[in-house]
């Protein structure tokens, strides 16, 4: 389930603009991308961490690599250990921990519909490449993924590890890390409130739908049905998004 090395397609942007992956250990990357989660906004100050077993599933590395990641991130300070109890966050400042584009690009200072546009134009020439070419590794990545999201539809927090992760191996897998970063930096758009449009009914189940007809077309390689099924996955979550940000700010709509 995991390598040692950090060349696969499961990395993503958290591991740096512009270095040389290939020197980070896997702790290191797991460790970036448990910050770029609270970078997003998805994890706060006092929120609690999944247990090493359900991020080690969500993250598709072993628990010792995520037990290691947890301590570097607890050496510090961002992380707090306790023993017999969850791990929290301890603290939102990340000094300076590179975790990509959005530390110079705050996309949730763009109004949604501008976003919703960007993010369909870029998604789709990303999308439709990674079809195309996506390896068996990534497609394995990607079936284990759909697997653990399936067990997730009653806690929104751990579904959105793993759904970060389905969206960011399938933009890695269109052989553009640079592409690959801006959609990331895309997809953060709103996290903290997404996490919260995610708890209400069936919306998890609806995302695991369409994750399953997204994932059907990467395997067939259809790079017009991937396109597609994206696309009516990014029209439900603005649909949805729209109307989260209208219930909780009524006087903008």
């Amino acid at each position: 389930m995991e390598s040692s090395g950090v060349h696969g397609l499961f990395l993503d942007k958290a591991t740096g603009i512009g270095r040389d992956v290939r020197r980070q250990t896997m702790r290191d990357v797991i460790a970036d991308k448990i910050a770029a989660l609270i970078a997003s906004g998805l994890m706060k100050r006092g929120d609690e961490l999944p247990s090493e077993r359900e991020l080690s599933l969500a993250l598709s590395v072993s628990r010792e690599t995520v037990r290691a990641a947890i301590g570097a991130l607890a050496a510090r300070g961002i992380l707090e250990v306790s023993q017999g109890a969850r791990t929290r966050v301890a603290s939102d400042d990340l000094g300076d921990m590179s975790i990509g584009i959005t530390n110079r690009l705050n996309v949730d200072s763009y109004d949604v519909d501008a976003v919703h546009h960007a993010r369909l134009l870029i998604e789709q020439r990303v999308v439709g490449d990674a079809a195309a070419q996506i390896s068996d590794e990534a497609l394995l990545r990607l079936r284990r993924s759909l697997d653990t999201q399936a067990g997730c539809l009653r806690d929104p927090l751990r579904f959105l590890i793993c759904d970060r992760e389905f969206h960011v191996t399938v933009y890695r897998a269109c052989g553009n890390p640079l592409l690959a970063d801006i959609v990331t930096d895309l997809y953060t758009y709103m996290m903290e409130h997404r996490r919260r449009a995610v708890s209400l009914p069936g919306a998890i189940a609806a995302s695991v739908a369409d994750h399953t007809a997204i994932l059907e077309a990467l395997e067939a390689h259809d790079s017009t049905a991937a396109m597609a099924a994206f696309a009516a996955h990014e029209a439900r979550i603005y649909t949805t998004t729209c109307t989260f940000i209208r219930d909780i700010n009524p006087m903008n709509t």
